[in-house]
């Protein structure tokens, strides 16, 4: 069953999702108009792991910025003034560009699979109002558990609370 505690300040929100999540009576989503932090700390997001997308992008890129330039010179020799074949120098500057390329490449890819985009159905808010100046708690918790629950919205300071 789903119940949905409107609020007016996001702290107040953010210390009744916390609760609600320390008791262990549902599982808790928070609508907000802005990023809050203090949201993020109730609800215990982690770092995201977009990150490491972007970091194995970047060690491909500069792996293919050293391989294929010495791969090319070694297959198609021209010595030009007695200098070697593979002298790094030149290389290091493709292997940068390449480097940033699939960094990026790598965190688009993973930030869109990470948050399951493009969805081609999707839900709207439960409320048009947490666009702009109110937060939601939602919480999806067991019928028995529905007393209890309210009672911890009315607590926390809800100004509406629905089912």
């Amino acid at each position: 069953m789903k119940i949905l505690g409107i609020y007016d300040r996001s702290t107040k929100a953010a210390v009744c999702a916390g609760t609600i999540l320390d008791k262990g009576l549902g599982d808790v989503v928070t609508y907000s108009p802005v990023p809050d932090h203090a949201l993020d700390r109730a609800l215990r997001v982690t770092v995201s792991p977009v990150r490491l997308f972007v970091l194995i992008g970047g060690l491909i890129g500069c792996a293919t910025g050293f391989i294929f330039p010495i791969y090319t010179v070694l297959d198609w020799p021209l010595i030009t003034g007695g200098k070697p074949l593979i002298s790094i120098p030149p290389f290091v500057v493709i292997a940068f560009e390449l480097t940033i390329l699939f960094a990026a490449v790598g965190g688009m890819a993973g930030f869109l699979l990470l948050s399951r985009l493009p969805r081609m159905t999707g839900r709207p808010a439960p409320d048009t109002r947490f666009t702009n100046n109110l937060t939601g708690v939602s919480v999806t918790c067991a019928p028995n558990q529905v007393a209890e629950v309210r009672a911890m919205l009315e607590r926390s300071g809800a100004s509406e609370i629905r089912e």
